[in-house]
């Protein structure tokens, strides 16, 4: 039983990582600190277990479990957990969310199947019918994860009206469309609802600029590193203090040029660099097929992290 009963996905929700040991197994007692580091940020909503962030494709259900497990004797009732649901099969992903919500779990993100890039956006009953398999395999409100359109796993505004309209625990969106006109229509079309569908930003490379669009969060894997500079920069969003949100977006900004630079597909390895050099981590290794970075792009990192303010554990200044 989930002890944030009716939980409303919204504010600063970061994604955590998920350390592995040398032979790739899960590092438990990393882990347990990464989420006392994650939760201990003051002004944090929830966090999200499960997802792109812990590497989730190269997990087992039984590892999901476990990492579920982990995470609710290590936190309690201290914060909502968001545990995510990955799967190609809706009958899978149904599987999932009833061990989530049995694990303790307040809401669960839903990740679009890889099957949809063959040409869901034309049968957007597809959508509909594995939003409601996981609706009806449990209680718990859903936030639904928009992909960019061009790739196929994103959802038609229609379809996610239609879901709006037929799934009662479709809560939110975590809006990563990629495209500003899209996602500011997103915002203005389903957070004017009743009730209202609430638009979780992962625009993270372009943060300010997405939140002060409307959005009533973030949901964001940097969240893991630089959670207590998003709650601020949320919170001067909030109070329309437009100063104050461009000094801390100043300083985020050295970590999305070296989170969210090319390829995409590393920005969760470099983000378990960051933890490692600021001393978070014992060590930062990823699983197969993602691959450690370059001693160049750590270096890189290491800069940003300085450039950003960022100060390893006991207030050391990094070394140049």
């Amino acid at each position: 039983m989930t002890p944030f009963k009716n939980y409303e996905p919204r504010g600063v929700i970061p994604a955590c990582l998920l350390p592995f040991h040398a032979d790739l197994s899960i590092d438990e007692e990393s882990y347990r600190k990464h989420l006392r580091d994650v939760t201990a940020v003051k002004g944090i909503s929830a966090i999200t277990v499960n997802a792109h962030s812990t590497e989730v494709a190269s997990c087992t259900f039984d590892e999901q479990r476990r990492v579920m497990g982990v995470t609710m004797d290590e936190i309690g009732t201290r914060v909502p957990v968001v545990h995510g649901v990955y799967a190609d099969g809706s009958l899978e992903a149904a599987r999932i969310a009833r061990m989530a919500q049995s694990a303790g779990a307040s809401c669960l993100l839903v990740f679009p199947p890889n099957p949809f890039t063959l040409g869901e956006q034309s049968r957007p009953e597809m959508a509909l019918t594995h939003i409601k398999t996981i609706a009806d395999a449990c209680d718990l409100p859903l936030i639904v994860f928009q992909y960019p359109l061009a790739g196929g796993q994103g959802y038609p505004l229609d379809t996610l009206v239609k879901m709006a309209e037929q799934v009662p625990s479709f809560r939110a969106i975590k809006d990563w469309c990629s495209n500003p006109m899209l996602h500011e229509k997103q915002i203005r079309v389903m957070q004017s609802r009743t009730p209202p569908v609430t638009v979780l930003t992962t625009h993270s490379a372009w943060l300010l600029s997405s939140l002060v669009l409307g959005c009533n969060g973030l949901l964001s894997g940097s969240g893991s590193v630089i959670a207590d500079l998003q709650v601020a920069l949320w919170e001067a969003v909030q109070a329309n203090d437009l100063q104050r949100a461009r000094e801390i977006n100043d300083r985020i900004h050295p970590t999305v040029e070296v989170f969210y630079a090319d390829p995409f597909v590393d920005m969760h390895n470099r983000m378990k660099e960051a933890l490692h050099i600021l001393g978070r981590l014992p060590q930062a290794h990823v699983r197969p097929p993602l691959v450690k970075p370059t001693v160049a792009e750590i270096e890189r990192i290491r800069a940003a992290m300085n450039k950003a303010g960022l100060r390893q554990e006991g207030g050391l200044q990094l070394a140049a």
